[in-house]
């Protein structure tokens, strides 16, 4: 199996992974550079994410006209990648969600600032874009690619950006890295949101942050993390798997009462031959 195939792979679980973690419902997406050429990058074709196998994963360049094949476009997602992969040349992963704890921040307009510790992996504060600011009454939706240079310029040098009144998106490292950010953070904005109805809210600050991030940003909690959500993930897949076969097999299998009447036919057709 090639270095690609291996990496249609992985991006095809991060899709279900997230998707399995509450971040990613039937929309968002998740993305990573080519490992052969920068100047490309894998995304999924427009599916639910719980839904992304390998097959589905498709190669566009920088300017996200897709490679392969020439006619399976896609819509806002692959300007949003696209207009980041070329402002961020350190990116190697995104990934784009409206998270349900997320979201009452980017309606609000309140600042998401890390709370515990593995929360820390969001940066000491996510920037907000507003598409209204530039280019007023939009479908919300980053269509053009002068509104993916916009998101790409407000999420700076930060590990993510905050979207008014859309959702969020969350850069890395590598792909493993992006998955434990976006659901760290997703954690940490629950937790503070939870936290500010009891009372009060107290950031980490500026050095906590910086020394927890680096922390559990090693190889070594992220793979931990990895196992766990893949472990998690598999467990469901395969329930289902099993739940489908059974009833699969159980409307293949006749029913006692179609035996009995089929034997009965049998029988009648039996007794009026021997008349």
């Amino acid at each position: 199996m090639s270095n690609l195939d291996d990496v249609c792979r992985e991006l095809a679980r991060a899709n279900r992974i997230l998707a399995h973690e509450d971040v990613l419902d039937a929309f968002g997406h998740v993305s990573v550079r080519h490992p052969d050429d920068p100047g490309r990058y894998l995304l999924s074709r427009s599916r639910g994410p719980e839904l992304v196998q390998p097959d589905d994963i498709l190669e566009f360049t920088l300017d996200s006209e897709p490679v392969v094949p020439p006619t399976r476009r896609l819509y806002s997602e692959r300007v949003i990648h696209g207009c980041i992969y070329q402002a961020r040349p350190d990116v190697h992963a995104v990934v784009h969600h409206h998270a349900p704890s997320i979201m009452p921040f980017v309606i609000a307009g309140v600042d998401l600032v890390p709370v515990f510790h593995l929360g820390a992996t969001m940066g000491t504060k996510a920037p907000f874009w507003d598409s209204r600011d530039e280019f007023g009454d939009t479908s919300l939706l980053v269509i053009k690619p002068e509104e993916g240079r916009s998101l790409a310029r407000a999420l700076g040098s930060h590990a993510m950006v905050l979207m008014r009144r859309h959702g969020a998106t969350v850069v890395g490292d590598n792909l493993h890295q992006v998955v434990f950010r976006s659901i760290y953070s997703a954690r940490n904005a629950e937790h503070q949101w939870r936290a500010h109805a009891l009372g009060g809210v107290g950031p980490l600050t500026a050095g906590e942050a910086s020394l927890a991030a680096g922390h559990n940003l090693q190889p070594g909690p992220i793979e931990r993390a990895w196992e766990y959500w893949a472990g998690r993930l598999d467990k469901t897949e395969a329930l289902v798997a099993a739940a489908t076969a059974s009833q699969a097999a159980a409307r293949a299998r006749p029913t006692a009462r179609t035996t009995a009447h089929k034997a009965s036919g049998r029988a009648k057709r039996r007794k009026k031959s021997r008349r």
